[in-house]
C-alpha cells in the first residue's frame, strides 16, 4: 500500500521515507498530513507505524470508571458535565457510594485491573478527603491500579491547600495513587484555551504537573480535545508540546484523542464542523497523532466517545488500545455520547478479533499483560 510514486504525487515522499525509517516528523510534515486530500494514504502510514510497534496486538483493560462530582469551579464552555448545586443532575458522591461502585462485583465478575477516578474541581472537598478515599480503596482493592485525578485536579487541590502540586502528588502517592489519567489538556494553544476553559491551568502548568508526576515514578496519560474551534495548526502544536515533554520526562504511557461531543454543549459549532465528515476527521487525527508522537508508546481509540464501530476502524488508523469494560461513565454520556455504558471482556475481544487483531488484556500502565483466553 505504501507506494512511493503515489506518495510523491501527494507531496508526501519525505514523510513516507521518514515513517519507513522510524524517524521523527517535523511540525510542517504533520501539517502536510492534515492537508493531504487522501485520508486513506495518511491512515496507511499510521497503520505501518502502529504495526511496527505492536504487531497485530490490540489492548484492552478490565476497568471501572467513577466520576465523584460534577460540581466544578471552572465552568468550561464546552462542558456538558458540570452542574450547579440545586440544578437538576448535580451530584457529589460519598466515599461509601464511590467504593460501592468500584468494589461491588457482580456474580462471576472479575476484579478490575484498574480504577479510573476523575471529577469536577469541587470548591470545598479537601485533599484529606481524597487521601482517605484512596487509602480505603487500596485496602479493599490491593491488586488494582488506582488511576485518578487529572493534572487540572492536582493543581486545584494545591490551590485549595496552599501547597505545591509536587506535595499534592507525594501525598496522594502515599495514599495509593499509582497513575494519572490524561484529561484537562484540552487544546494547549493559549487563544483557544482562553475561549474554551479560561479558568483552568494553562498548558505550561499542565505539562509541569505531568512532569512532576513522572519524576515521582507516577506514569500519566495525555489527551487532546479536538473537533471544536481549533485549527490543524493548534492540533500540531499540541502534539509537539506533548512530544517535547515526553522527551524531558518520559512518563506518558498512552495518548487519547478525545472527539468533542457537540450535542449538549454550550459551545455551538458551525455546520461544516458538526456534519458527517467528522468521522473521517476523527480517523485522521488518530493517524496523525500516531505519526507525530513517536515517543509515546500507545494510542487509545476511546470507544465511549468514538462509538464502537469507529473505535474498531481506528485500530487500522494507528490506534492500538480500546480502553476497557468501564461499567459506568458520565462525562462523555452527559455530553451526548450514544455508546453503551459498559462492554464485557467478550465484547472487547470480539471487537478486536473481528477487526483482524489479537486481543491482549493489559493493566493500567501497560507494564504487564495477561494472556487472552
Amino acid at each position: 500500500m505504501l507506494d512511493a510514486a503515489y506518495y510523491t504525487q501527494l507531496g508526501l515522499r519525505p514523510v513516507l521515507e521518514k515513517v519507513l525509517a522510524g524517524q521523527r516528523l517535523t511540525p510542517d510534515e504533520g501539517l502536510a498530513l492534515f492537508r493531504c486530500p487522501d485520508h486513506v494514504a495518511v491512515g496507511a502510514l499510521a497503520h505501518h507505524a502502529r504495526t511496527r510497534r505492536h504487531g497485530q496486538q490490540a489492548f484492552y483493560v478490565v476497568n471501572r470508571h467513577v466520576n465523584y462530582t460534577n460540581h466544578c469551579v471552572n465552568a468550561c464552555r464546552f462542558c456538558a458535565f458540570r452542574r450547579e448545586p440545586g440544578e437538576r443532575g448535580h451530584f457529589t458522591l460519598t466515599h461509601e457510594e464511590i467504593l460501592a461502585r468500584l468494589c461491588n462485583d457482580p456474580p462471576g465478575g472479575r476484579v478490575p485491573d484498574e480504577v479510573h477516578i476523575v471529577g469536577g474541581c469541587h470548591p470545598t472537598l479537601r485533599l484529606a478527603w481524597f487521601e482517605e478515599l484512596l487509602c480505603r480503596l487500596r485496602a479493599l482493592r490491593p491488586t488494582t491500579v488506582i488511576k485518578a485525578f487529572t493534572c487540572v485536579e492536582i493543581a486545584h487541590f494545591a490551590a485549595l491547600e496552599d501547597i505545591s502540586t509536587l506535595e499534592v502528588l507525594r501525598r496522594l502517592q502515599r495514599a495509593g495513587l499509582a497513575m494519572l489519567p490524561g484529561g484537562g489538556a484540552e487544546i494547549f494553544a493559549p487563544g483557544i484555551r482562553r475561549q474554551l476553559c479560561p479558568h483552568k491551568i494553562d498548558a505550561d502548568a499542565w505539562l509541569r504537573v505531568a512532569g512532576e508526576a513522572h519524576a515521582l515514578g507516577i506514569p500519566t496519560n495525555a489527551t487532546m480535545l479536538f473537533g471544536h474551534v481549533e485549527s490543524v495548526e493548534d492540533r500540531i502544536d499540541h502534539l509537539c508540546r506533548l512530544r517535547e515533554q515526553q522527551d524531558k520526562s518520559g512518563g506518558f504511557t498512552c495518548f487519547i484523542p478525545l472527539a468533542f461531543q457537540t450535542e449538549h454543549s454550550a459551545l455551538k459549532l458551525p455546520e461544516e464542523l458538526s456534519g458527517p465528515q467528522r468521522g473521517l476527521d476523527q480517523l485522521r487525527v488518530i493517524a496523525v497523532s500516531r505519526l507525530m508522537l513517536d515517543n509515546i508508546p500507545h494510542l487509545k481509540a476511546y470507544w465511549v466517545m468514538l462509538g464502537v464501530k469507529q473505535a474498531q476502524t481506528a485500530l487500522h488508523w494507528g490506534a492500538d488500545d480500546l480502553d476497557g469494560t468501564i461499567v459506568e461513565e458520565k462525562i462523555g454520556h452527559m455530553a451526548g455520547a450514544d455508546s453503551v455504558q459498559a462492554l464485557s471482556i467478550a465484547d472487547l475481544e470480539s471487537m478486536i478479533r473481528l477487526s483482524g487483531f489479537e486481543p491482549v488484556r493489559r493493566n493500567a500502565s501497560f507494564t504487564s499483560f495477561t494472556a487472552s483466553t
